[in-house]
C-alpha cells in the first residue's frame, strides 16, 4: 500500500515518523496466561494475527515463555495461492504443538455444508461448539479483515446462538463486558 511503497522509497539514514498503534481492540489479554485466542481473518486482516503468532510461538518472549493457551487462527481466502504466510504457519504449528492450530475458508475452492461457497462465517460454524466452549471458558475472539465479512459472522453466530438457546444479545454483550470480543475490520 502507500506505507509500503513509501519505505520502499527511503533511502538509508533517511529520518521516518511513525505512529501507532491507534487503540487498544487487538491487544492481546495478558492477564492469564492460559486464555484462548481464537483469530478470524480476511485477507490482510491477518496483519495483527501474524504479530500475535510470531511474539508467541516464533521469537523468544516473555509472552511466549508464560502462554499455556490455544491460538486458533481461521483465515478466509479466495483459493489456496492467496494464503497469506501459510509457511509462518506451517513453522509455528511445528514449534508450537498443539498450541497453534489454523482453518482455512477459501471461497473458491471449498464448499460450505449447504453445498455454496465456504466463506469465514462457514468454517467458523463447523467448530461452534468447541469455540463456544471456548469463550464460555473465558477465550477472547478477534475479527480482522474486510468489513463486509462482519453481517455474515454476526448471522451465524445468531443461528448458533438460537440453536443452543441462547440469548444472542446478552450473549454478545457478555462477551463485550469482560472484553473477550474484538473487531478491527475497515
Amino acid at each position: 500500500g502507500i506505507c509500503s511503497n513509501f519505505l520502499c522509497d527511503t533511502s538509508p539514514g533517511d529520518e521516518i515518523t511513525m505512529t501507532g498503534p491507534a487503540g487498544k481492540v487487538m491487544l492481546m489479554p495478558e492477564e492469564n496466561p492460559k486464555t484462548d485466542l481464537i483469530m478470524v481473518a480476511t485477507g490482510t486482516g491477518i496483519a495483527p494475527y501474524r504479530g500475535f503468532i510470531r511474539r508467541l510461538f516464533v521469537e523468544s518472549t516473555p509472552a511466549a515463555k508464560a502462554y499455556q493457551g490455544q491460538a486458533w487462527l481461521f483465515l478466509g481466502v479466495a483459493n489456496s495461492d492467496a494464503l497469506l504466510y501459510d509457511d509462518e504457519w506451517e513453522e509455528a504449528k511445528a514449534k508450537a504443538g498443539n498450541k497453534f492450530r489454523v482453518d482455512y475458508a477459501l471461497s473458491r475452492e471449498q464448499e460450505n455444508k449447504n453445498g455454496g461457497k465456504m466463506y469465514i462465517q462457514d468454517k467458523v460454524e463447523e467448530y461452534a461448539d468447541q469455540i463456544f466452549n471456548k469463550l464460555d471458558n473465558g477465550a477472547h475472539i478477534y475479527f480482522c479483515g474486510l468489513k463486509g465479512m462482519m453481517p455474515g459472522i454476526q448471522d451465524m453466530l445468531k443461528n448458533v446462538c438460537a440453536s443452543k438457546n441462547i440469548d444472542f444479545d446478552s450473549w454478545l454483550k457478555g462477551l463485550k463486558k469482560n472484553k473477550q470480543w474484538h473487531v478491527e475490520v475497515y
